[in-house]
């Protein structure tokens, strides 16, 4: 694979975006993540005592990596804020998503934060390019998943608009 997009993985803690870009790798693509490129650049801040994790300015990054070339799929929940051809953005059941991130043992506070940006589609909010894509992985295996994001690339990564409305349910 010579030419391609530059693809963002996005989505809430929890919704199998590092598990889809480790697919992608093993189908040839080239992966990276937020944190990498911000170490890389020397944009890590110090451990945020809250959070537990390095802070990253995102908007320093993104000023630095201009124009992303493809084809390279950045995995991270601040990817989509990235200068990118396209955002494939994972969502997850909101019950699915407090199992998962229980057992990260992530403290009570931050699983509700997550399960409450998942609710309200945080990420859909923060997106300012056309060729975006939301994928449910509440309950497809991997592989499948991996599946629709890949087609949907080779498609030409077409917007596609919201389907997924977990306060609808």
């Amino acid at each position: 694979m010579s030419t391609g997009p530059s693809i963002a993985l996005s989505g809430a803690p929890g919704t199998g975006k590092t598990s889809i870009a480790e697919a992608a790798k093993s189908d040839g693509w080239a992966i990276t993540s937020v944190q990498s490129l911000a170490e890389e650049h020397n944009l890590l801040g110090p451990i945020d005592s809250e959070e537990g994790a390095r802070e990253i300015d995102i908007h320093a990054l993104s000023s630095a990596l201009g124009a992303i070339k493809g084809p390279l799929i950045i995995d991270g929940h601040l990817s989509h804020l990235l200068n990118v051809d396209a955002i494939a953005i994972l969502r997850c059941e909101p019950s699915v998503l407090q199992t998962r991130l229980e057992q990260r043992s992530y403290p009570t506070w931050k699983v509700e934060s997550n399960i409450e940006w998942e609710l309200i589609g945080g990420t859909w909010a923060e997106v300012e390019i056309e060729n975006v894509a939301e994928f449910d992985s509440s309950s497809k295996n991997i592989d499948d998943l991996w599946n629709n994001i890949r087609e949907w690339i080779n498609s030409g990564h077409p917007r596609l608009e919201p389907f997924v409305d977990w306060m609808d349910d």
